[in-house]
């Protein structure tokens, strides 16, 4: 079965790679994406103003907007983490009452 990655996964995995000034290539490969998929997300960082371009380097660097965008995502992750945890522990817990019920 495949894990695929959320829209806000790849997005956090864009800016911790452009935390250092990154060119598209470096982002493209760090964050382990398609160009296709690299250049529909960067320009969506781009726009929300997570993520600047800037000229003289030809390099993207994460904006203090980016960086508030990384904190709340790792409270994020760290809170569904623990939901989905507890999630799959309740669902064991279901199947063993359940697997006790049925009769013979």
């Amino acid at each position: 079965m495949r894990n695929y990655r959320r829209k806000l996964d790849i997005i956090a995995d864009i800016l911790h790679v452009a935390k250092e000034a990154s060119k598209k290539t470096q982002i493209m490969y760090q964050a382990n994406l398609s160009y296709t998929v690299l250049e529909r997300y960067l320009a969506r960082v781009v726009s929300a103003s997570l993520v600047r371009f800037e000229d003289e380097t030809g390099c993207y660097r994460l904006t203090d907007k980016g960086r508030e965008y990384l904190d709340a995502y790792k409270r994020y992750s760290r809170t569904h983490k623990r939901i989905a945890l507890s999630l799959n522990k309740a669902n064991a817990r279901k199947k063993v009452l359940e697997k006790l019920c049925k009769g013979r």
